[in-house]
């Protein structure tokens, strides 16, 4: 099974797109592979996510190091303010995050569960997803693996209209949110719409 790294850079205003190709050239000589740059464009600003395959722990601890002994991590010292890593195991049966036009809209959200919550969110969405999965593609589910118990889903749109169409429709039919799951979530509940920056894998 895979694992994620998800890397949220934070900038100083307007940096996003300059950073695309420091933080694709940083990733190509590390290990893993890259997947996505999004640039938040509803939500918190000013943050771009980086979002990477790797095959095991060992390597994501490996480029962990790296990162925090650069003189310039992701090669973008000169625009962040802040960066945070976290790695993250998919849900076993989802396929692996492959590149390629799948957007250009993206939401990414994230909930912190409560301390016994992550087993039965993980059945819960197991039991959702096949009734949800028709309406529109799901492009990773997955949970932390250091510090707080946190769930992220990322869902690639045509447009924010068919977001909201979809989700509506969704919730409509009774067939999302997933029975149970927000019963086992606290009220730290975040989501950005993000976009692709040049040279994204994802676009």
């Amino acid at each position: 099974m895979p694992l994620y790294e998800l890397a949220t850079l934070s900038t100083t205003i307007g940096a996003a797109p300059r950073m695309a190709p420091a933080i694709a050239a940083y990733c190509g000589e590390g290990g893993g592979t890259l997947l996505g740059i999004l640039a938040t464009e509803i939500g918190a600003l000013n943050q771009v996510l980086v979002l990477r395959g790797f095959a095991d722990a060992a390597s994501i601890q490996a480029e962990r190091a790296r990162a925090q002994s650069s003189a310039s991590p992701f090669g973008c010292a000169e625009w962040l303010t802040g960066l945070a890593m976290d790695t993250y195991a998919p849900l076993p049966w989802l396929p692996p995050v492959e590149p390629g036009a799948r957007g250009p809209i993206y939401e990414v959200r994230t909930y912190v569960t409560k301390p016994h919550g992550l087993a039965p969110l993980v059945e819960a969405w197991r039991g959702a997803l096949p009734a949800r999965l028709p309406l529109s593609p799901l492009l990773v589910a997955m949970h932390t693996l250091d510090g707080p118990t946190r769930f992220t889903h990322i869902w690639p749109y045509p447009t924010l209209n068919d977001r909201a169409a979809i989700r509506t429709d969704a919730v409509s039919r009774g067939i999302w949110p997933p029975k149970g799951g927000p019963d086992v979530l606290t009220t730290d509940m975040r989501s950005w719409i993000c976009l692709p920056l040049p040279g994204s894998p994802l676009s």
